[in-house]
């Protein structure tokens, strides 16, 4: 049986258990109401004993849940655990009441160092639900089993009530009673009528089929004997109430250490860690959660009229929004929510009455808004604090104080941060965020940027999980600080290496994250492996990140010349390994140096901007320009070179500058001529006009071209045409909307007769459109007089 689902209490002779279901309002008010009434000397919590020397934070005022008590082990932080506390689970609530009452706490349940022992790294999951996958360091919460059992208790009661649907019973039952009725009724009364069904429930079945509980529950008996020895009777028990029966049992000291021998352990530690009400969902992977920590935590913080309190949370919700909710309203939502209740016979309007309320009053029946609903108060972005006070790997205090002092607070809610790296304050950020991307700690995602897309500009994505903690222990192991760690494990990376882009990739890093002090071991890498490495396709792959790496040490004022060296060195031996390697290629091996002669290219580029000054004549980087169109030259020329890369470089010599538009249409005329094969010819016209190169403008604009493409296409074989379409649809439609009506309107109207133009013009080759229309073009001149800002000259004065 999962404790998840189930409450119960023993309240006769002896100690008081209280079996609770973890994370619920109705659960931590009845827990704090029985505590009041009994005041007990000694309160137990199903919990890891390694906690106990962290309870007194609870008190502490900068200590806001939702939080987690995180163990990991020592040698393995990846092994990993978490006991998520909410401010409505039962166990909070006690732990708060007993520090409060100045009254003893511990924790009682199994100690982290046997649980993380036997934990498998990629087995089931403890609170893990049939057929969810959580995330490997996301363990337990407090009571919670290693897998739901085969019977749901919650289900078996709410049938035996005549529910249909276990969550509305138990919310009816025990969550959605008000503060007025626990102050007047038995505080104890609902533990026992459950501890007597519990009872029940075990007796016909078992375990229910897992018989780990039967260690856990051994150990949790031993820890209540001692606790009786020294407190007496007068003890509390805050579990999971399908332990309260075997608590109650009468076993053994003997038997219950026979149960506890020969258990594995490792050396374990454990501190609190900030959770989030996101984690809290179940759907989070996190079996013992709730689906509506928000709703949950709304009901338990509400004093009174929680419906009105939360029909008016949402009024302002939608407002924010710019969508007119008005008083009235929320009066009308908070009728029909009481309504619906009364009509489906429940004792509180619940999360589905108040969302069908909401739905057909501020919503006019829409569902869209409802999602915003769902995931900003239903489920909520709470992330908890913990004080500075609590213990933490060394690592996690640096990260820490960095944040603090770049001004970026974690946050459980996403958002987005543009950086422009000419300041100072920006600059160090933007090297913070990479340093943790080296070290696996995913607090930020680049992303597009907004704004200008410059070298100085920086867009990121930041959301703040709570299974970062685990992966800054983790990093733990390479340093103290974040910039010593990630210069560690940048070194360590740098030697492991075996392939030419992993080095060049972390060289780009090492400047990104600015850790000066790890280049010399990356470049000292990278040398020896681009002096081994003979394959031109990882010399491709290599080379656009070193090309990215020299302008990025160039706004963060990096000495790289070094790695220029290396740079132009790589981009010699592509020039002349480039055109025997692409010969012979079948169509993917084709496709794939495609794309890395468009890396290339583009690597080149760079190269020539960055080492090319102002005003300045020749370098060897303008050489390496035109040894680079040579080529290209090359390969746009020879026939035995794959159609996909001779028109790709076709193109970019006519983009260069370095083939004219008359030899542009003579190689495209060489390539698309009868004796070659359509499915080469589609492949040419691949490499020329697709992807994302602005081909498609190139055919709006150059008549020939498309001329030259139209008669191709309309003498395709009619038993071929089927072979080159997948081609052809692969080019044309990755062009944009816009590109591909104007193309469509062209090839409608077709091509102008030779001769047949009276447009004025001097050439008469075929070509698609009506030509230029003087008029028109006369009638846009004032306007770019206007915007230039120059006065027009009259006609007479030209004449």
């Amino acid at each position: 049986m999962s404790d998840r689902n189930t409450t119960g209490a023993v309240a006769d002779a002896g100690p008081l258990l209280l079996g609770v279901r973890h994370h619920g309002p109705g659960s931590a008010r009845a827990v704090r109401a029985a505590l009041d009434a009994a005041r007990p000397a000694a309160v137990l919590i199903e919990g890891p004993p390694e906690g106990d020397a962290l309870l007194p934070l609870a008190a502490d005022p900068q200590m806001r849940p939702p939080v987690a008590l995180l163990a990991h082990a020592v040698d393995d932080p990846g092994r990993a655990a978490f006991w998520p506390l909410a401010e409505f689970s039962p166990e909070w609530v006690a732990i708060r009441w007993a520090l409060a009452h100045d009254v003893p706490v511990r924790f009682i349940d199994l100690p982290a160092t046997h649980s993380l022992a036997l934990k498998e790294p990629h087995g089931d999951q403890p609170g893990e639900q049939p057929g969810e996958q959580p995330d490997q360091e996301t363990a337990t919460a407090p009571g919670d089993e290693e897998a739901t059992p085969h019977v749901d208790p919650i289900r078996v009661l709410a049938e035996t009530a005549g529910y249909d649907d276990p969550e509305r019973w138990w919310e009816d039952v025990v969550e959605h009673r008000s503060p007025a009725a626990d102050a007047t009724a038995d505080a104890l009364a609902p533990f026992t009528a459950l501890a007597e069904a519990m009872t029940a429930l075990r007796e016909a079945y078992g375990d229910g089929g897992h018989p780990r509980d039967a260690v856990r529950e051994a150990y949790m008996r031993i820890q209540l004997r001692t606790a009786r020895k020294e407190f007496g009777d007068g003890v509390a028990v805050v579990c999971g109430a399908w332990h309260v029966p075997a608590l109650a049992a009468r076993t053994t000291l003997a038997a219950d250490r026979a149960l506890l021998k020969g258990l594995p352990k490792v050396k374990a530690e454990m501190t609190w860690v900030p959770w989030t009400h996101r984690r809290l969902a179940r759907h989070s992977g996190y079996g013992a959660g709730i689906d509506s920590p928000g709703w949950y935590g709304h009901l338990f913080g509400a004093a009174d009229r929680p419906i009105e309190r939360w029909m008016t949370k949402v009024a302002g919700l939608l407002r924010e929004q710019d969508r007119f909710v008005s008083t009235a309203h929320v009066i009308e939502a908070v009728r029909l929510a009481e309504s619906l209740a009364a009509m489906r016979g429940r004792p509180l309007a619940g999360l589905s009455e108040t969302t069908d309320a909401v739905r057909a009053v501020m919503c006019e029946g829409s569902d869209v808004p409802l999602a915003l609903i769902q995931d900003r108060l239903v489920v909520g972005e709470t992330l908890g604090e913990v004080p500075d006070s609590a213990p933490a790997v060394p690592l996690q205090r640096d990260l820490t104080r960095s944040q603090r002092t770049l001004r970026l607070k974690p946050e459980a809610l996403e958002k987005e941060l543009d950086l422009d790296l000419r300041k100072d304050t920006d600059a160090a950020r933007s090297r913070l965020l990479h340093r943790l991307r080296l070290l696996s700690i995913g607090w930020g995602e680049p992303a597009e940027g907004r704004g200008s897309t410059g070298t100085f500009r920086e867009s990121w994505r930041l959301r703040w999980e709570p299974e970062l903690h685990v992966r800054v222990a983790e990093a733990g192991v390479w340093g103290t600080t974040v910039a010593t760690a990630a210069t560690a494990k940048a070194e360590s990376q740098a030697l492991a290496a075996t392939a030419l882009s992993e080095v060049t990739a972390l060289a780009e890093q090492c400047l990104l994250a600015g850790l000066p002090e790890a280049l010399p071991v990356v470049m000292k890498a990278l040398a020896d492996r681009a002096a081994l490495d003979a394959d031109v396709g990882h010399l491709a792959d290599a080379l656009p990140a070193l090309a990215r790496s020299l302008r990025y040490g160039d706004v963060r004022s990096t000495d790289t010349a070094a790695l220029a060296e290396v740079a132009a060195g790589l981009a010699e031996r592509i020039c002349v390994g480039l055109p025997p390697a692409c010969t012979g290629l079948d169509a993917d091996g084709a496709e794939a140096l495609r794309r890395q002669v468009d890396g290339v290219h583009s690597a080149i580029g760079l190269l020539v901007a960055g080492a090319t000054p102002a005003g300045a004549g020749a370098t060897p980087a303008e050489g390496l320009r035109d040894r680079w169109g040579a080529v290209l030259r090359k390969l746009a020329g020879r026939d035995t070179v794959a159609g996909i890369i001779r028109g790709r470089a076709t193109r970019l010599l006519l983009d260069e500058g370095r083939l004219t538009e008359d030899e542009a249409a003579l190689l495209m005329g060489l390539a698309l001529s009868p004796g070659t094969p359509p499915t080469d010819a589609a492949a040419w016209i691949e490499g020329f006009v697709g992807g994302a190169s602005g081909g498609g403008m190139l055919l709006v604009h150059d008549e020939r071209l498309l001329s030259l493409v139209d008669a191709w296409l309309t003498g395709v074989p009619a038993d071929t045409f089927t072979d080159v379409l997948p081609l052809l649809r692969r080019t044309f439609s990755a062009y944009e909307p816009g590109v591909r009506r104007t193309l469509g309107e062209l090839v409608r109207r077709g091509p102008v007769p030779e001769g047949a133009r009276n447009d004025g013009t001097d050439h008469a080759y075929p070509g698609f459109g009506p030509g230029l229309d003087q008029d028109r073009a006369d009638a846009v001149e004032p306007v770019l007089h206007l915007l230039l800002g120059r006065t027009p000259v009259p006609a007479e004065a030209t004449a």
